[in-house]
């Protein structure tokens, strides 16, 4: 990093998410003064001109787009780097593994139960994440490994290993005009109003409708439930099946896969043997 300083990137990304040299300082609790030269310091260096300030206001310039959203990244990156290099001279470090609450289609016990049984395990710290930030959960090293769905889930800069390829169910009101066949296609469903996933942004029917924005699956069911919105989700995520719902086979969405993933850097025997206990006891179902 020698055109760019973690301190200044920090510095940077302060202002640039307030949009104020003094909320900036007092955020990061330093003198005013220093963020400004810090900032003009790292635009001579860069050679680009990243805020554009008046008296009055502080806006970003494209250049200033990007380095900020790259060097959250960066800085991300940095913490995760420092955090697993603490970990791997650990020799009691626990293993965390991060999960969406419902979305480990039943196999979570006997992953468990497989790293247990192997002689080089250690204890399991779970951590709960949302619908869709879990994969940021490994990127930035808060956890280890995590359990997502393919492909909703952002998999770059992620290795990973396939546990169960699954199809997907459409769940309708009882009322929906579909709801008396046994099955149905992606063209059945084309002109009806699906949710928009906070964060997600392929549905696996891209003509249908844009619905109401939702961050997990109670709030979709609750939606479905009020029919304002169906909904087209892996089979396991609906499990147990609510009894006031309908849902039904597509036949010809898109598969969906659980997987397990973790960082591409991250070589340690810690994460290796759960990914093996893992892929065995997928296999094993």
């Amino acid at each position: 990093m020698a055109e760019l300083e973690t301190r200044e990137l920090e510095y940077f990304i302060a202002v640039a998410e307030d949009l104020h040299f003094g909320h900036a300082a007092a955020r990061l609790a330093i003198a005013q003064p220093a963020v400004s030269k810090a900032v003009r310091r790292l635009e001579r260096r860069l050679g680009v001109k990243l805020l554009e300030r008046s008296s009055r206001s502080v806006a970003l310039t494209p250049a200033g787009e990007a380095l900020l959203h790259h060097g959250r990244h960066a800085l991300n990156a940095v913490s995760a780097a420092a955090d697993r290099a603490r970990r791997a001279g650990d020799q009691q470090a626990h293993l965390r593994l991060v999960i969406k609450p419902g979305g480990d289609a039943n196999l979570l016990s006997g992953i468990l139960a497989a790293y247990a049984g192997r002689p080089d395990a250690r204890q399991v710290d779970i951590l709960f994440g949302g619908a869709t930030d879990r994969a940021d959960h490994v990127r930035d090293g808060r956890a280890d490994v995590a359990l997502l769905y393919a492909p909703f889930d952002d998999l770059t800069g992620l290795d990973h290993e396939t546990l169960i390829v699954e199809g997907r169910v459409a769940i309708l009101p009882p009322d929906h005009r579909l709801a008396s066949r046994t099955e149905v296609t992606l063209a059945d469903l084309a002109q009806e109003t699906l949710p928009r996933w906070k964060g997600v942004r392929w549905t696996g029917a891209p003509e249908a409708g844009q619905g109401p924005e939702v961050t997990d699956a109670a709030e979709v069911l609750q939606m479905i439930r009020l029919g304002r919105t169906i909904a087209i989700l892996p089979r396991s995520l609906v499990q147990p099946m609510h009894p006031d719902l309908v849902y039904r086979p597509v036949t010809d969405a898109p598969s969906s896969a659980l997987v397990l993933a973790w960082s591409q850097d991250d070589r340690r025997r810690l994460v290796a043997s759960f990914v093996a206990a893992a892929v065995e006891a997928a296999g094993a179902t």
